[in-house]
């Protein structure tokens, strides 16, 4: 019994002495990797877009530089460059690849149809293709769209708020990006219910947006409304500066342009569809298919308001407006 005792002692010490090295010898788990490719148009609202983004990881538990890698790519406004820098990234063999608007991600579906893609923001994902429909996107994009009904017709109704006189309202947009079409029908609907005219103003390029303010200027606008399109926000200091040379009160749909001197903003929360875009990425590297993921629409907005601004054009924000503010520009 006794040495039956010690050959057993033996042989499970041998065992458990061949064990590390056959743990040791599994390979290291792979650290995700992800691909950001922003088109740079809205260039001061990069930093604080991708910290929300990360912030998002964060909660997820991913670190960057520990338990993600992230590669990103910025096409700095000039969006001829997206084709080469998501082909970069598919190159690199990102596990997901997350981007900003139709451009960008009309750019990086072109580029793979096998990596999965991440819309942080986009216009109407339907209507351009990017996805079947918002319950079952069918391909490999899936995502956030800003698309909500009446943003425009919100916009308007806090203007006239905030500046009662007003009458005839120009609305700037790109009719090639057909979110921007369905804005200027919420706001044409909205329109006469508030007393106001609403002038449509179609701009593609820099000449056409310098025909339409002389444009406005002859057919006596007092004040301008602009929707979420790319070339608006390309264009939006010169925006700025004609708004407050003719002194017009004028609401924008994205903080930026608050933040740049503008008087009023409504709209969707960007950071928080960075942040929730986190969460797409996370359910991705844990096997979800885009496919199966439906789009999300917004659920969070914000209402930005300058008030050195309001005191340059005369104009006193009513309680009513200040209240609804989610940030008060001094």
């Amino acid at each position: 019994m006794w040495c039956s005792a010690i050959g057993c002692i033996v042989t499970l010490i041998l065992s458990l002495l061949t064990v590390p090295p056959a743990a040791e010898a599994q390979p290291p788990a792979k650290i995700p990797r992800v691909g950001w490719l922003s088109d740079g148009i809205r260039a001061g609202a990069s930093s604080y877009l991708y910290e929300a983004f990360l912030h998002g990881l964060r909660d997820l538990g991913y670190v960057e530089g520990e338990s993600l890698i992230m590669e990103r790519r910025d096409a700095e406004g000039q969006l001829d460059r997206l084709p080469e820098l998501a082909a970069q990234l598919v190159g690199l063999k990102v596990d997901v690849i997350v981007t900003w608007s139709v451009p960008g991600t009309s750019a990086a579906q072109r580029a793979t149809s096998t990596i999965p893609i991440v819309m942080a923001e986009a216009g109407d994902p339907v209507r351009t293709g990017l996805v079947a429909s918002l319950a079952r996107p069918g391909g490999n994009v899936t995502g956030l769209s800003t698309m909500s009904s009446d943003i425009a017709g919100k916009q308007l109704q806090l203007l006239k708020e905030a500046a009662p006189k007003i009458s005839r309202v120009a609305v700037l947009y790109n009719p090639t990006f057909s979110a921007s079409v369905l804005g200027i029908r919420e706001a044409q609907a909205a329109g006469p219910a508030l007393g106001l005219a609403i002038l449509p103003m179609e701009v593609r390029t820099s000449d056409e947006l310098e025909d339409q303010f002389a444009v406005m200027t002859s057919v006596h606008v007092d004040a301008l409304l602009t929707l979420g399109d790319p070339f608006v926000s390309t264009h939006h200091r010169r925006i700025l500066a004609f708004a407050a040379k003719s002194q017009w009160p004028a609401s924008y749909r994205w903080r930026e342009f608050v933040e740049a001197g503008g008087l009023m903003s409504y709209g969707p929360s960007l950071r928080d569809f960075f942040r929730r875009a986190a969460t797409y990425v996370h359910k991705i590297l844990q096997g979800a298919k885009p496919a199966d993921l439906p789009v999300e629409q917004p659920t969070k907005f914000e209402l930005v308001i300058n008030l050195k601004t309001a005191k340059a054009l005369g104009l006193t924000i009513p309680p009513s407006i200040l209240f609804q503010a989610t940030e008060v520009i001094q």
